[in-house]
């Protein structure tokens, strides 16, 4: 279906959060999804409620309300009973916030988030989820930076976006014309792990599928991630509060962690695909080394719900039409036998003139409700002779770098500066940019 600001189907709408925007507050935002907008405001006070007083533990609550003339028409005011309709999104809303925060952090003070809608086309909810976890990290930056609490207590990003069915399409951050003939409606509350806080879904119209439950899992990732993107943006100034975005490697090789934890500048949390869930074995069938990384990196993201990294490496020596290749490992038939791929390859190239060869990195970053990345890093040098060097690991005595060492007789820090992972994860880390 064509929709009627002709956005994509997981396309979240126009969002814009402008900080500070009532300067009494001790955190506030006005939010912008669309034609929604909503006024976020933190107010900090000393002391908690009965139930927690003398626990040394903080809480966090909320109040939503939408505005007379919010909808159009106008709506009356609430009185001192609210409508059930906000009693249960400012519940919502006080629960999905919580998770956010360690409140033996914050000590015995309240924290009070009201969501006040100015105009609503739908997704109010969702987007005062969005707009008050940045209020409420702005009134955390403030009690650090007045030296009332000294340990940041913020353990979570928080974002929610809205997702339907209409006219049998699967549909992210629905408008209220899509939300009002939706015959699925779902919000999802998310964290920065991937998991879920809250997740809503109604069959309104009619029944949906497993296919499509799982058609809109995906669209709401995307959909969060976009937010998250948008939160980290509008709170630039207190960005350490913030816990990294998490992205799983398809690799049990802690090794390879740290190595490209430290090639992407420590931005990013990389946990291994088995510590992210992942229990099975993807199958490496491609025939490049770009397909081989897709299909491990598809094959986690789709079991474990997170942006996922693969890479697929090896040695391509352009006298051998890119031999050994993807089969780099197993070159002499035993995956791993590194003196034996070396031999046959010196076997290979014996009375042959051009030696120039390069290691190549092909990296792929699969997205829930995205299009996969992908990206290839090179690194050209000479294979020789006869081995030099007593260090690094399969071909790396016989590769020589422009330098005149080989990549064996190079300390870690000097190759990895220089290698074809390196410059994958320089293109990557761009990728990476535009995409969490």
């Amino acid at each position: 279906m064509n929709r009627a600001d002709q956005r994509k189907p997981n396309e979240i709408r126009p969002c814009e959060i402008i900080i500070d925007f009532v300067e009494t507050a001790d955190g506030s935002c006005l939010i912008s999804t669309g034609k929604t907008r909503v006024i976020c405001t933190a107010s900090v006070e000393e002391g908690v409620p009965p139930f927690l007083r003398n626990s040394g533990r903080g809480w966090v609550t909320a109040e939503y309300a939408m505005l007379p003339a919010s909808t159009g028409k106008r709506k009356a005011r609430d009185g001192i009973k609210k409508d059930g309709r906000s009693v249960e999104i400012q519940r919502l809303i006080g629960r999905s916030l919580r998770q956010a925060v360690n409140m033996e952090l914050l000590g015995e003070r309240t924290i009070t988030l009201d969501c006040d809608v100015l105009q609503a086309d739908g997704g109010t909810r969702t987007a005062s989820i969005t707009g008050a976890y940045v209020a409420l990290c702005l009134a955390i930056h403030k009690l650090m930076e007045n030296g009332l609490i000294t340990e940041n207590p913020i353990i979570s990003q928080v974002a929610a976006v809205s997702a339907g069915i209409v006219e049998d399409t699967p549909l992210l951050d629905l408008c209220y014309v899509e939300d009002s003939q939706a015959q699925t409606d779902m919000n999802f509350v998310m964290n920065h792990k991937g998991e879920f806080i809250e997740l809503q879904g109604t069959g309104e119209g009619r029944a949906f599928t497993n296919r499509e439950l799982n058609q809109l899992l995906d669209a709401g990732r995307a959909g969060i991630r976009s937010l998250m993107r948008k939160q980290r943006e509008a709170l630039e100034r207190c960005f350490w509060l913030l816990p990294k975005p998490r992205i799983a490697v398809a690799t049990g090789n802690a090794h390879k962690l740290r190595e490209l934890s430290d090639l992407f500048g420590g931005a990013y949390e990389l946990i291994s695909m088995r510590d992210a869930g992942f229990t099975g074995d993807p199958e490496e069938n491609g025939v490049t080394f770009e397909a081989n990384a897709v299909i491990k990196a598809e094959a986690v993201m789709k079991e474990i719900g997170l942006p996922t990294l693969a890479d697929d490496s090896g040695l391509s020596v352009d006298a051998l039409n890119g031999e050994p290749g993807i089969y780099s490992a197993r070159y002499a038939g035993q995956h791993g036998n590194d003196g034996a791929n070396n031999q046959l390859l010196l076997e290979r190239m014996t009375g042959v003139e051009d030696r120039t060869c390069r290691f190549v990195c092909a990296m792929a970053l699969a997205l829930p409700g995205a299009e996969t990345r992908v990206i290839r890093g090179e690194c050209v040098g000479q294979l020789l002779t006869e081995y030099a060097g007593e260090g690094g690991f399969g071909y790396d005595p016989l590769f020589l770098y422009e330098t005149g060492k080989t990549f064996a007789e190079m300390t870690e820090k000097q190759k990895n500066e220089v290698s074809h992972r390196a410059n994958a994860a320089v293109l990557m880390k761009a990728v990476l940019g535009e995409e969490l």
